[in-house]
């Protein structure tokens, strides 16, 4: 038999070279940071889900109220009007700036204890 040239075991693949791999990765950063770029565009300050946040900010308020009134005088006041004048006196936060009349209806609904129409997953 004859003797076997001695090679090695695994075999080198070149893979793409610098350049292209350069190219491909900041093809990819420019695409990445143009979505950010016209997500921040489209949204502005506000999160996407701004309108879920403002309700369940208001409901929040109203529930945290209506758990520590022990007399009820409070909540009979968020009930009359005093949601919309907490709102719009700016108690509210910066979360009730993005929908007010949805942190209103929110905060109307924990104050009266209903369960929060606009929570969860499914609607």
């Amino acid at each position: 038999m004859a003797p076997l040239d001695h090679q090695p075991l695994t075999t080198h693949r070149p893979g793409p070279s610098r350049r292209s791999l350069t190219l491909a990765l900041a093809s990819a950063a420019a695409i990445l940071f143009t979505g950010a770029w016209f997500i921040v565009q489209q949204y502005h300050e506000q999160p996407p889900w701004a309108e879920d946040i403002s309700y369940e900010a208001g409901y929040l308020q109203g529930n945290r109220v209506r758990k520590y009134d022990r007399t009820g005088v409070e909540v009979a006041k968020l009930l009359n009007g005093g949601c919309k004048t907490f709102q719009s006196s700016g108690w509210g936060g910066i979360k009730a700036t993005y929908d007010p009349s949805l942190w209103v209806k929110g905060c109307l609904d924990g104050a009266a204890g209903r369960h929060p129409v606009r929570q969860g997953v499914l609607r």
